[in-house]
């Protein structure tokens, strides 16, 4: 070991700082604090009868001799377990309504399922959760075609099980893969991190020897390389104040994966966003600005400088301030108060003896555009009140005023008795844990996103992320993008209450709403 007694001790902090990082690098995706994890891997897939290759030679099971149908048959043992350092419940698993029940799905592609068996569970109770014969309750594994829907199963940590599999066709060239969605985490296949060993070996041994050849004079020099999915550069995001909230978490978390970008947020409204967009991208004079413009439904009034990229069904919902105790409008009362026909709450049954104080958005507004084209189906009258309390004019008999953000609405709402509004639902739902204002259900029809889905609640729109022209392949923006496509965004806009389009089992529910635009 005298070469390394000929390392200068910053050398040699350098050395051991490397190997941390090295190993650290390589154990994070093990060790990541808080990320649940679903691995899988193919432990055997064989064919055990061979006999539809035709020729001279091949190989059959006896027990297959008199079984015709399992021509092309083929036995596959897949393990299935819960790799990551956190338990994994039942409401982990994120589904449709109609298939509530499943929770993962095994794909044998061009072979068809015949027969499955659960064997060496980590313990006894994993079979009670994955019943052969199951119950309308719990239907256990579900066989069809080339797929088999598993139950959601609680797995706690290090919990395992093998799925034994049976099947016919010719597919065997095509490894088969398990799918699915679970909470702030993952499903993967974890065989190529099943060996560890010798590449970070390597990678430690290759930075010990750049430090001795930097000791020798040799001083090598190389850019980090950015990791996959990450641009470098600055993001601005306009638009919806709806939607803010979706664009700040989004945004602080792919700073953190991505060191090298900045993403800020600016909201100022739908209109006002997408305006701010086309101001920017005439600027940069045939570049492309690193702007994105989030729109409450369509807008741009179809200029064909604004690409249009479908990311959520966002929800909506009507508030009232505390004082006016109702939780249910039919759509005619609805319409009635926003025309100025009812003036004090007492006008409806059950009502408080209290005016009715209109709180809405400016005309800039994509919120605005929702509540009138989907729900009013109207404009909403003239502004009347600079306050929100008052009229302006002692000829009005109508207080209505509009006001700039989501927040703002829900403050006020908050503060003044009487009021009514409307914003985005998640924004709406944090505000009434405060107790000054609650939610309103319209025509019996609570807002939420399986009501939006079953398309039986009338109070939501398609939000739009708009970019000048389309992004560069590599550009910051279109890496975003494609960042609240993947698992992180997804969970992050249906943690604040929209429909991810991105999601498989959206995506019918989206093509209906914007009519296949």
């Amino acid at each position: 070991m005298k070469w390394l007694e000929q390392l200068t001790a910053p050398e040699n902090l350098l050395a051991l700082l490397g190997v941390v990082v090295t190993v650290g690098g390589l154990s994070y995706e093990r060790l990541i604090p808080g990320r649940k994890r679903i691995g899988y891997r193919v432990q055997m897939d064989t064919l055990i009868d061979d006999s539809t290759q035709g020729g001279p030679i091949h190989q059959r099971l006896r027990m297959l001799e008199n079984t015709p149908d399992l021509a092309g048959a083929s036995l596959v043992l897949l393990r299935i377990e819960n790799d990551g350092f956190r338990s994994i419940d039942a409401d982990d698993y994120i589904t449709a309504p109609a298939t509530n029940h499943r929770g993962l799905t095994a794909t044998f592609p061009n072979r068809t399922v015949r027969d499955v068996a659960v064997t060496e569970p980590s313990h006894p109770d994993l079979l009670r959760h994955l019943p052969q014969r199951g119950t309308p309750e719990n239907p256990g594994l579900v066989c069809a075609g080339n797929e088999i829907s598993l139950p959601r199963v609680p797995l706690n940590k290090g919990d395992h099980f093998k799925l034994l599999v049976l099947l016919t066709g010719a597919g065997t060239d095509k490894p088969p893969h398990v799918g699915g969605r679970i909470k702030e985490g993952r499903i993967r296949n974890n065989e190529k991190f099943r060996r560890p060993s010798n590449r970070m070996l390597g990678l430690i041994g290759s930075l010990l020897a750049m430090l001795i050849l930097q000791s020798f004079g040799m001083r090598v020099w190389r850019d980090d390389p950015l990791p996959r999915g990450c641009a470098e550069g600055d993001l601005t995001i306009v638009g919806s104040t709806a939607f803010k909230p979706v664009a700040q978490d989004a945004g602080t978390a792919y700073q953190g994966d991505c060191r090298d970008a900045r993403v800020t947020v600016e909201a100022q409204g739908s209109g006002r966003g997408t305006k701010t967009l086309i101001d920017v991208g005439e600027a940069a004079k045939g570049g492309f600005p690193s702007y994105l413009a989030f729109s409450d439904g369509p807008e741009g009034d179809g200029d064909p400088r604004l690409k249009e990229h479908l990311v959520a069904l966002s929800v909506f919902s009507v508030v009232v301030n505390k004082d006016v105790r109702m939780t249910d409008l039919s759509l005619d009362e609805l319409r009635r108060l926003y025309s100025g026909r009812i003036t004090n709450w007492n006008q409806l049954p059950g009502g408080p003896d209290l005016p009715v104080r209109l709180v809405s958005r400016d005309a800039k507004s994509g919120t605005r555009g929702v509540f009138e084209s989907r729900v009013l189906e109207r404009n909403e009258i003239s502004r009347t009140s600079d306050n929100c309390r008052t009229p302006k004019f002692t000829g009005d008999t109508v207080v209505r005023c509009e006001l700039d953000s989501t927040g703002e609405v829900l403050k006020t709402v908050a503060n003044t008795p009487g009021a009514i509004g409307y914003a985005e639902l998640h924004s709406a739902e944090e505000s009434a844990q405060k107790g000054d204002l609650h939610l309103v259900a319209l025509d019996n029809r609570k807002p939420s996103i399986d009501a939006v889905r079953e398309r039986i609640y009338p109070f939501w729109e398609p939000e739009y992320a708009y970019t000048y022209t389309a992004p560069p392949a590599n550009s910051l923006t279109s890496k975003f993008l494609d960042y609240l496509a993947g698992d992180t965004g997804r969970n992050l806009i249906e943690k604040h209450g929209h429909l991810p389009c991105a999601a498989a089992e959206n995506q019918r529910a989206c093509q209906l709403a914007t009519g296949g635009r």
